[in-house]
């Protein structure tokens, strides 16, 4: 059964994060190979150990090379081989950009893209 609130779709990009929540002076940025991006959440694959229930702050670039700023709460982690398979949801992201990754997906299926 289904338990993702909105539909995935595959997004070629990169996102550089920091964690929030943390201790800013060890705050560096990551960067990560997007699997799936929905107006709900993004999966990634990155090679350092985030933590679960932390927050980090986001710039996802989408496919017009515009630029997200997001902030996300890692709810999923799944180690494979030497990477990490990560599930987050976005915090207080905007309408606008949520319209902006709904259109991005309306566009792809109009397209058979997807």
């Amino acid at each position: 059964m289904e338990k993702r609130k909105a539909e995935r779709t595959e997004l070629e990009s990169k996102l550089i994060i920091k964690q929030l929540n943390g201790d800013s002076s060890q705050a560096k940025e990551v960067a990560i190979e997007i699997s799936d991006v929905s107006k709900a959440g993004v999966g990634f694959i990155c090679t350092e150990k985030l933590d679960i229930g932390a927050i980090y702050e986001g710039y996802l670039t989408i496919w017009t090379s515009e630029t997200i700023h997001c902030f996300m709460e890692i709810v999923r982690i799944v180690k494979k081989g030497d990477t990490y398979e990560y599930g987050a949801i976005f915090i207080g992201m905007s309408d606008m950009e949520t319209k902006r990754i709904e259109i991005y997906q309306t566009v792809g299926h109009l397209n058979g893209e997807f």
